[in-house]
């Protein structure tokens, strides 16, 4: 995995050479993900065995959705404003199910962070009812009007505000509770060391995810798909790559409280943080509306559903994880299904 970081700096260079076309840098910079959000995950276990798994679990979502706001913004910049929403519901989903899902299966039977889960798929609930205020009044109508757009600031203020209280409190919480899970035959890096690693993985990780995101509508367009699938699905699961692969390497390596944090941490932080952070950050470029459709939204309510319930318990197992995957399966082709508004 280590030589394969090298494929970073051959797909931005390839790119910049204009070599190989739009579907070779689709490929090239697909490939190059994989080590990225393995050195990611690499970097967050050393890290956690210093702050715990619920800090851990927080630093990885940072890191990992930091791709996510770069593509969401050059989206915005270049008036792909369904991409930009798809993309951003896609992702809460795609955690939520996908990556979880994965997480659950690698790791297995194990005992997960109760109050955690709970208070991850809680404001993530909480995010889809604040999202109808916004998106109700856009299923008549113009969806990209200006009034829609300044109703969504409120939204995002709200949004920004919980996010910080909740993150406040639940760091706060993690540090109390915390002890070292440091194996002593294990020689973790430092924590400035594994921090170092993680901005430079992540700043890598943007570049390639801008070239991948850049060429992905010409492979798209020659499979016949929709905008808002490729958007919703393939763009979605392109920037969270470094949650998939974080997560299911700490949850093959038997920390399922880990990997499960994970998921939910950066559900969770989509949804109020990264989303209304899009919509304030897009005044500088072109007012965004969270104009979502109601597809969407429906998919997102019915995911956090069906998560809490399988959670309930407390406890994680492989079938839990095969119901979450199938779930996401479910929701890609209603997407699919559903094509452009």
């Amino acid at each position: 995995m280590w030589a394969t970081l090298g494929l970073a700096p051959a797909a931005i260079a390839v790119h910049y050479a204009g070599g190989i076309g739009d579907v070779g840098d689709f490929v090239l910079s697909a490939l190059a993900l994989v080590p990225l959000a393995w050195l990611i995950g690499e970097a967050t276990e050393h890290a956690a065995h210093h702050t715990g798994p619920g800090i851990g679990g927080f630093l990885n979502a940072t890191f990992g959705n930091a791709p996510e706001l770069i593509i969401a913004l050059f989206a915005v910049s270049d008036g792909l404003t369904e991409v930009v929403r798809g993309s951003l519901t896609g992702s809460v989903i795609g955690n939520l199910l996908l990556v979880l899902g994965f997480s659950l299966l690698f790791g297995g039977d194990g005992q997960l962070d109760r109050p955690s889960s709970r208070r991850a798929l809680a404001i993530v609930a909480l995010s889809v009812c604040l999202f109808l205020i916004t998106a109700a009044p856009s299923w008549s109508g113009d969806p990209e009007r200006h009034s829609l757009a300044v109703l969504t600031l409120p939204v995002a203020i709200v949004l920004l505000v919980l996010y910080s209280v909740v993150t406040y409190h639940s760091l706060r919480r993690h540090h109390a509770q915390h002890v070292s899970d440091e194996a002593p035959f294990m020689e973790a890096w430092s924590l400035r060391a594994s921090l170092f690693v993680l901005g430079a993985a992540t700043a890598v990780t943007a570049l390639i995810a801008e070239i991948l995101v850049g060429s992905i509508e010409h492979f798209a367009e020659s499979a016949h798909l929709s905008d808002f699938f490729v958007a919703a699905v393939i763009v979605a699961i392109v920037g969270n790559a470094a949650e998939h692969g974080g997560a299911v390497v700490v949850a093959a390596r038997g920390k399922i409280t880990l990997a499960a944090e994970i998921a939910l941490a950066s559900s969770a932080q989509v949804a109020v943080f990264l989303i209304p952070a899009v919509a304030l950050l897009s005044w500088l470029i072109d007012p965004l509306a969270l104009s979502f459709r109601p597809v969407e939204l429906a998919a997102l309510g019915a995911s956090t559903v069906f998560t809490a319930g399988l959670l309930a318990d407390g406890r994680s197992s492989r079938v839990k994880g095969t119901l979450l995957i199938a779930a996401y399966v479910g929701a890609a082709v209603v997407f699919f299904v559903a094509g452009d508004r």
